[in-house]
């Protein structure tokens, strides 16, 4: 007797395809976690592998190149931050205050997240793969500015305030309040 072949829909994934979901999710937040503790330097699909309990040749499998491994690393920084940035404002909150809430963070409990994604994102610099991916959040912070200026010089002026904010905020031993931060982009923007 001839069984009918066995259709799995789009609706339905299969069991395979979840864990290779969850084996890859897996593989990026290692990552993550090896550049929060030893930086890019030490990012390799072996110290990847060890640190997300996986074989080897899993992350040579889902990241080909070194490169792949870091624009994912990277892309799950940004849209995370542009994800918590959107619920703040959904929440109601004034757009400046939730960009500066974010920015704020940066030197709290989301440090070693954040010297992750500064550090990725300076790496773009020299590595091209990662360019568009680190536009992102760039691209997300001046539509922000957009929203009280049409002056390009304004907004390119908000998108490096922020930038400089981030990044201070990691090299400071005393970070700016998020009051403080609102008060220094209210002022890029000419709102003061």
């Amino acid at each position: 007797m001839n069984r009918p072949a066995t259709v799995v829909s789009d609706e339905e994934p299969d069991g395979r395809r979840i864990r290779g979901e969850r084996r890859r999710a897996a593989i990026i937040a290692a990552t993550l976690h090896v550049i929060e503790r030893d930086g890019v330097s030490g990012v390799t699909h072996r110290a990847v592998a060890r640190e997300a309990g996986v074989p080897a040749s899993s992350a040579t499998y889902y990241f080909a190149t070194l490169d792949d491994l870091l624009v994912a690393a990277l892309t799950e920084t940004v849209e995370d931050y542009i994800r918590q940035l959107r619920e703040i404002i959904d929440s109601g909150r004034d757009q400046i205050e939730s960009l500066a809430h974010i920015i704020a963070d940066c030197s709290g409990p989301g440090r070693l997240r954040s010297l992750a994604e500064q550090e990725l994102s300076l790496l773009a610099v020299r590595r091209p793969a990662l360019r568009p991916v680190a536009r992102r959040w760039r691209e997300t912070v001046a539509a922000i500015a957009r929203q009280y200026t049409g002056d390009d010089l304004v907004v390119r002026a908000l998108v490096s305030t922020a930038d400089g904010l981030c990044a201070s905020s990691l090299l400071e031993d005393e970070a700016p309040s998020e009051r403080d931060v609102v008060a220094i982009l209210r002022h890029a923007l000419g709102l003061n």
